[in-house]
């Protein structure tokens, strides 16, 4: 971000006072409304009656309206400007929960002077103002909205600099190799020891390695903060939607004796263990009469290459048949997919000759008495994902920069080998500013209020 730009935002920011609603909207025991900005206080002020606020303490006050009729009791704390979020005044009030009150008391903090806050604006000063970076900026949107306590983990290292100490020490590398490479430049009369050629490389790839594994581990662990995609398919009347309304414990899918009675995917959100997982039940696969369908089977095959975790049942008390036979080469395809192969009906009469599904290690189950082994393996697949110390990107906007730069380190290698010096600079000229973004952007306010746009309010 170039000064000028930084200095202008900056300033706007101290002009205005913002004001939201920070807490969930719904009835609750408390409700928070923020305000930050230069004038908080003396809005504050208005407010509560109180000549003087102490900072840092909680004081329980009464606040009134623009007609001085009392609105509530509450809890008021002043943050004195820079020791706050945002790096400006901020004061809170903490109110009993319930929209009526806490959006009377926001009504009065706008009649007074403050403006109603954009989505993430809180977020943004605390940007502008030093407060935070973009990493710590992303991984606190994202642990609001994170499906798992492992994703929570990894989002709270976060918070605590991991990923920027990385791109600071791999962007303090990269210059120092653009460094060596001037010097070399200046002096390219001069033969070029072989022993810095061979350091350069070894550290690019040593850093391309080192990214190649983060951007690995973060679109295989994505699922921790987004959810994980779970998909249950199988031929149709092998009991998929009395799994999914077992699993649920109500009656969310249709079920009937009829094939072909689900023609479309249906989607609820369960948890298991400490996951949150989107739960899928598709049409069933097989040759369909009509064109609706077919409709249906294609989004279920779609849903089935979309899904971090496949559920393959099969009907225990019946032969298989060509439409098992299809399900089974489904699943032998599949890539970078967990798979959980489940037989189901195991409280009827058992008809399935197990043989071709040995290979993928058969649970057995019934969906109308006992699924226990199902979510337990599924536990087990979804703690082992969550498994690992590697660092781990939380958007597709830190995703797509890393690999760019990642991109750029590997196409200097070449012209390093070829003592192409000026190619060389400018690859990693490229990678630094790529992988710079992900912390401080060299370029400014629409990749910034695209980000914080995605923020909730009151943040």
């Amino acid at each position: 971000m170039d000064k000028n730009t930084s200095s202008s935002m900056t300033l706007l920011a101290k002009t205005n006072t913002i004001s939201a609603i920070a807490t969930a909207s719904g009835v609750a025991s408390i409700a928070i409304i923020r305000l930050s900005g230069a004038n908080a206080l003396s809005i504050a002020q208005k407010i509560s009656k109180k000549d003087s606020i102490t900072p840092r303490m909680a004081t329980l006050t009464s606040l009134y309206d623009r007609d001085d009729e009392m609105i509530d009791q509450a809890i008021m704390i002043y943050f004195k400007a820079p020791f706050s979020f945002t790096g400006e005044d901020i004061v809170e009030f903490q109110c009993h929960g319930g929209m009526v009150v806490a959006s009377a008391i926001l009504d009065t903090t706008l009649f007074y002077g403050a403006r109603l806050a954009q989505a993430g604006e809180f977020s943004k000063r605390a940007f502008l103002n030093g407060k935070i970076d973009l990493t710590k900026a992303e991984a606190i949107a994202k642990l609001i909205e994170t499906k798992s306590l492992d994703g929570a983990k990894i989002l709270a290292k976060q918070l605590k600099g991991e990923l920027k100490y990385f791109i600071d020490d791999a962007r303090a590398m990269l210059l120092g190799a653009i460094a060596h490479s001037e010097v070399m430049i200046d002096y390219a009369d001069e033969d070029i020891p072989s022993d810095i050629i061979d350091n350069l490389k070894s550290k690019l790839d040593t850093l391309s390695v080192k990214i190649e594994n983060i951007l690995d581990a973060s679109h295989r662990r994505r699922g921790l903060i987004e959810g994980f995609n779970v998909s249950i398919i199988g031929k149709p009347n092998v009991g998929k939607s009395s799994l999914l309304n077992a699993l649920l414990s109500y009656d969310r899918a249709i079920v009937s004796d009829i094939a072909g009675t689900t023609r479309d995917t249906i989607e609820e959100q369960i948890k298991i263990g400490t996951h949150v997982i989107r739960l899928v039940d598709t049409a069933g696969i097989r040759e369909a009469n009509d064109d609706i369908e077919k409709i249906g089977v294609a989004r279920s095959i779609e849903s089935l290459n979309a899904s971090d975790i496949v559920i393959a049942l099969f009907d225990g008390s019946n032969k298989l048949d060509k439409e098992d036979q299809k399900i089974i080469d489904l699943i032998h395809d599949l890539e970078d997919t967990h798979l959980v192969v489940a037989i189901n009906k195991i409280d009827l009469e058992q008809h399935l000759d197990t043989q071709l599904l040995e290979k993928f290690n058969p649970i057995s189950v019934s969906a109308k008495r006992d699924f226990r082994v199902l979510t337990d393996r599924l536990l087990t697949i979804l703690d082992s994902i969550g498994e690992g110390e590697e660092l781990m990107l939380v958007s597709a906007r830190q995703i797509e920069a890393l690999s760019q730069a990642k991109n750029e380190v590997q196409s200097s290698l070449i012209p390093l080998e070829n003592e192409a010096l000026e190619f060389f600079s400018y690859h990693l000229q490229n990678a630094i500013t790529h992988i710079s973004s992900i912390s401080k952007p060299y370029n400014s306010e629409e990749i910034l209020d695209t980000m914080f746009g995605e923020f909730c309010l009151g943040k």
